[in-house]
């Protein structure tokens, strides 16, 4: 069965189609058919002036009206359609929502910091490596970075901040807000010491392949530090060039490994693994859970 689901974050737009079947063992596989990344930067519009603007409002609802015909076209099961950081800020979200409604039926819902960090868990990535093991989920997006401890499958402890590379380009980020983040890790890591970050995000999945790491290898501090410090001695244009990023990465990727650095220096751990997953692969176990028991 084929479901399908959106992010419509603060730096780009992605949508993701999947299967999920059953392997011979009879375990639940999820196979991705089709993942579209539009750079729409909401972000830019709700950060810097408070609303969406008419051209990026535009855009967006013409997106959604090609992911319902595709939906069709892919035959899907169940869709879902979430927003973050930029639409919960942006004054006239409420407006677009209602918008998008009239003109293709599809329905966005804007999604609470910590509702974010819940989806993402979906993916079950840390019961993967030790289900009794304590992690640290870090989620940096282009508006707001989300924190979460998870200890033994379960989520004990998560917050969200005003800290985005988005935000950070703009100079938008309060010099509170990163003292509010550091007392938060210092306070919780030091409580429960999680074993390593789980990082997710688009900058840190981009960071993963330039750093040369593949299969869950994890990241280290020191590697993370020194190709950080690479990215930062060649403009945006250059990074474009050398390292074949589109330019809506090349601008932010060194303020995500900024926030990461931040991390992992005030929460005292040293290494981050990556599973290049997010919110759409979280919202995909979240309809196909929500379909088995809908139709017991």
């Amino acid at each position: 069965m084929r479901f399908s689901a959106v992010d419509i974050g603060s730096n780009a737009v992605r949508l993701l189609f999947a299967e999920v079947y059953k392997n011979r063992e009879g375990e639940d596989v999820f196979r991705k058919i089709s993942l579209v990344r539009l750079p729409i930067r909401l972000g830019e519009d709700a950060f810097l002036h408070g609303m969406i603007q008419q051209e990026k409002a535009d855009k967006l609802q013409k997106t959604l009206e090609a992911y319902k015909l595709l939906n069709e076209v892919y035959g899907v099961v169940g869709h879902r359609v979430c927003a973050t950081s930029a639409m919960r800020e942006a004054s006239n979200s409420i407006e677009l929502i209602e918008n998008v409604r009239n003109s293709c039926g599809i329905d966005i819902e804007i999604l609470p910091g910590k509702r974010e960090a819940e989806i993402i868990y979906e993916n079950h990535v840390a019961e993967s490596l030790n289900p009794k093991g304590c992690y640290l989920y870090v989620d940096v997006g282009g508006g707001s970075t989300e924190l979460s401890i998870f200890k033994r499958g379960e989520r004990i402890k998560s917050e969200s901040f005003d800290i985005g590379t988005l935000r950070i380009k703009n100079h938008l980020v309060k010099e509170n807000t990163w003292k509010k983040m550091k007392y938060w890790l210092v306070k919780n890591t030091t409580k429960y010491e999680p074993l390593l970050i789980i990082g997710t995000g688009g900058n840190i999945n981009a960071l993963y392949s330039l750093a040369k790491l593949k299969d869950y290898a994890p990241l280290f501090y020191k590697q993370l530090k020194d190709l950080n410090g690479q990215l930062k001695s060649f403009t945006v244009d250059e990074k474009i060039d050398k390292y074949r990023m589109r330019p809506d990465r090349a601008d932010v990727i060194v303020p995500a490994a900024d926030i990461f650095l931040k991390i992992m220096k005030w929460s005292n751990i040293t290494e981050i693994m990556v599973p290049k997953l997010g919110l759409v692969d979280g919202i995909i176990h979240e309809l196909y859970g929500q379909h088995i028991t809908a139709t017991k």
